[in-house]
């Protein structure tokens, strides 16, 4: 059945571009006009009161981009081979977050495709594809989708990604998709015609919000439920991470994502297969992930407090919303309760700010990174890691991500340190709106919290020029050149350990903890870091010296892996462990 919503028109016609017939639609309720089945693959529009054409607001295919007739799609018509897939929760799990466009030269599904046996053999459990919905232009990070159903035609379209999440789950992964719900992009958006899809009740960075809680909610909030409920469905897909959630305002009795957690949730039961929702959220708040009906019921949450405490600690940073962070006590308040702001003041918000994680949480609720899109490509100049730090020091990033109580997200080449920045970029046909998107550009970034960091001749990258992708795009022959074929054999060994270990699987918060010792807090820190996990020890030294380490261990220990040779002494008061400069090292439990 062909039908739109566009509760104010007195008229609405489906157009057919390969004959310009219009065939009126007849007025079916609540604001809702239906009319006969097309056929698949059939092209068509929607025109209201005689208007132009537009595409369906709930396109599942743009074959010629945001602006051009939609195309019906018809999923069952796929074959599948992944009958025997069980699914797979994200929680304790190991992502790999990948844009495709960046991924490969090729920039497609397929391309992508080709390269999940090198995820298997780091141990990747479930590949995150960052936002796959239609925009304008060939080339984007994803965040200014327009048609959110939709797969972007230059990445291959609605069946490549059937084909990507078969070949997936044929080698054991599972597949999250990255959804943006909280805002559309500048160009393309045609959903304020046909009816009430954003409200100026509510403003949020992007403008007028998604309309949540007023006149016409109800069809609103269906239609962001509808697409994600499709996405997991007709496309196979275990997981959809939800992008900045904290802008989805909605003052309803029933919040947004606590209606979208249960129906995925039933969703899971009539597939039977888990089903997870991973959210972003800088609020702080674990009742993001407190079940419905006392919290919003979501799986797991982004925790980038992590992330900020291993990032000013290593690299010394202070700028911007780094400015709370950098010490080995921040350090230790994040790695043991996933937020640093819980409750206490916040410099940057210039507020109070968060909720403490309460006691029995499960630390694999949280999702952690040591980078990730937004980390490295919302840096003037796209930076990742590896610019600033050698390979020891992102051994030692590796080892508290993977190797913590969280669930750890490894960012596409962070595993060999790749050196190619991940800038922002895009490509709008839009002369004007792309000249506007670089001059903002431009003028977030040329502020002194930046120029005091990379210089006064900071060169901010132009988001409009093809280079500024080109130079993002991976290079793959890295991987077999030092000194990045040895951090990628480092992070395939700590991934090992992690699925080998209980002690370094688990989630248990109470049974992590943080000590340290001769380092300053101004600047980087370069003193030793010991990390407990149960009877397990992550033992670090980010210092230019060799450097003994005493542990406070309860039995004895074995050394499973180590950056550098080490030496492990046992003596009448414990275990010291040598380590060399910038290294780091990790001793367990004897087997059995």
């Amino acid at each position: 059945m062909t039908r739109v919503w566009a509760p104010a028109a007195g008229r609405v016609d489906v157009v057919l571009p390969a004959t310009d017939e219009r065939r009126p639609l007849a007025r079916a309720g609540g604001g809702w006009w239906r009319g006969e089945d097309l056929s698949p693959g059939t092209d068509y529009g929607f025109s209201l009161d005689g208007g132009p054409v537009r595409p369906d607001p709930r396109s599942r295919w743009q074959p010629a981009g945001v602006h051009a007739p939609s195309r019906v799609l018809d999923p069952s018509a796929w074959t599948w081979t992944d009958d025997g897939w069980s699914g797979v929760d994200v929680r304790g799990r190991v992502l790999y977050e990948l844009h495709v466009g960046t991924f490969t030269p090729g920039g497609t599904l397929d391309a992508a495709a080709e390269h999940l046996d090198e995820l298997v053999a780091l141990g990747v459990d479930v590949v995150e594809l960052m936002p796959l919905a239609a925009f304008d232009g060939p080339r984007g990070w994803g965040y200014d989708g327009v048609a959110i159903s939709a797969v972007h035609e230059p990445y291959g379209g609605p069946a490549a990604l059937h084909r990507f999440v078969d070949a997936a789950h044929a080698r054991g992964l599972g597949v999250c998709l990255d959804v943006v719900h909280n805002h559309l992009g500048p160009s393309g958006n045609y959903l304020a015609e046909f009816g009430p899809y954003f409200t100026d009740a509510h403003h949020t960075p992007w403008g007028a919000a998604v309309n949540l809680d007023q006149d016409g909610a109800e069809e609103v909030r269906r239609w962001v439920c509808d697409s994600a409920l499709g996405w997991l469905r007709d496309f196979h897909l275990d997981a959809l991470r939800l992008d900045a959630v904290h802008a989805l305002v909605d003052g309803s009795p029933r919040h947004l994502l606590a209606q979208l957690s249960d129906e995925v949730a039933a969703l899971g039961v009539e597939l039977g297969r888990p089903l997870s929702l991973v959210a972003e959220s800088d609020l702080n708040d674990p009742s993001t992930v407190t079940p419905t009906p006392d919290g919003l019921g979501m799986t797991a949450q982004w925790a980038d407090d992590v992330h900020h405490a291993i990032h000013a600690l290593v690299t010394g940073e202070r700028h911007g919303y780094y400015v709370d962070f950098g010490s080995p006590q921040v350090l230790r308040t994040a790695l043991t309760g996933a937020f640093v702001h819980a409750g206490t003041w916040s410099t940057f918000r210039g507020r109070t700010w968060g909720r403490p994680v309460p006691a029995g949480t499960d630390g694999h609720r949280f999702v952690v990174a040591a980078s990730n899109h937004d980390q490295v490509g919302n840096r003037a100049l796209g930076d990742r890691p590896s610019a600033r730090l050698d390979p020891g020091l992102l051994a030692v990033e590796a080892a508290l991500v993977v190797l913590s109580p969280f669930t750890p997200m490894l960012f596409m080449g962070e595993e060999w340190g790749a050196s190619t920045p991940w800038q922002y970029f895009t490509s709008y046909p839009d002369a004007e709106l792309g000249a506007a998107v670089s001059r903002g550009r431009r003028e977030e970034f040329g502020g002194h919290g930046w120029r005091d960091l990379y210089g006064s001749d900071i060169d901010v990258p132009d988001p409009q020029s093809p280079d500024t992708f080109r130079r993002s795009v991976l290079d793959r022959s890295e991987t077999t050149s030092e000194p990045h074929a040895r951090v990628l054999d480092w992070y395939r060994r700590v991934v090992a350990l992690r699925r080998s270990v209980p002690d370094l699987a688990s989630g248990d918060l109470a049974a992590t903890d943080l000590a340290w010792g001769d380092g300053s807090d101004d600047g980087p820190f370069r003193g030793w870091l010991v990390l407990r996990r149960g009877a397990a020890r992550v033992v670090a030294n980010l210092s230019d010296a060799p450097r003994p380490v005493r542990l406070d261990v309860d039995g004895p220990v074995d050394l499973a892996e180590a950056w550098e040779p080490v030496t492990v002494t046992v003596d009448g008061d414990g275990v010291v462990v040598g380590l060399g400069p910038r290294s780091v090292a990790v001793l367990v439990p004897p087997a059995g």
